[in-house]
């Protein structure tokens, strides 16, 4: 099939798939007229990667996920690994966000939000003491 069933049967824009083809995640034959010819493996390999990539596993993470997939003889606690340090990852993001909303509401708070040019929003993120 080509890339644009290739897409409608993965759930993948065309785009993206031309761009995991580019960066070695999947490699379709060719067809003698030169255009990617995905089978049922390409499919399945695509959904692997729209799903992993929407649990958030980097590019890279997913590259070593589709090789501990393909490897049979693979451990599993390799692929754990893996996703401990994906949710190690995203707990700290969580408490970088976490934190960023704290600030941002004390600033929110800070801010009278009249017609005064005087921002507290403003002056934080310039760098400039309270100004009150």
């Amino acid at each position: 099939m080509n890339v644009g069933q290739a897409a409608a049967a993965s759930g993948l824009r065309a785009k993206t798939i031309r761009y995991y083809e580019e960066i070695g995640l999947i490699s379709p034959t060719r067809a003698p007229n030169g255009y990617r010819d995905y089978d049922s493996d390409d499919i399945h390999r695509l959904s692997f990667l729209r799903r992993a990539r929407g649990l958030g596993f980097s590019v890279e993470e997913c590259r070593q996920l589709m090789a501990l997939y393909r490897d049979r003889s693979r451990a599993s606690h390799d692929v754990r690994q893996i996703a401990v340090s994906h949710v190690e990852a995203i707990e700290e993001k969580i408490r970088e966000l976490q934190s960023m909303r704290g600030t941002l509401q004390k600033l929110i708070h800070a801010c009278h939000g009249d017609d005064r040019p005087d921002c507290p929003i403003l002056d934080d993120i310039a760098g400039i003491e309270g100004q009150d």
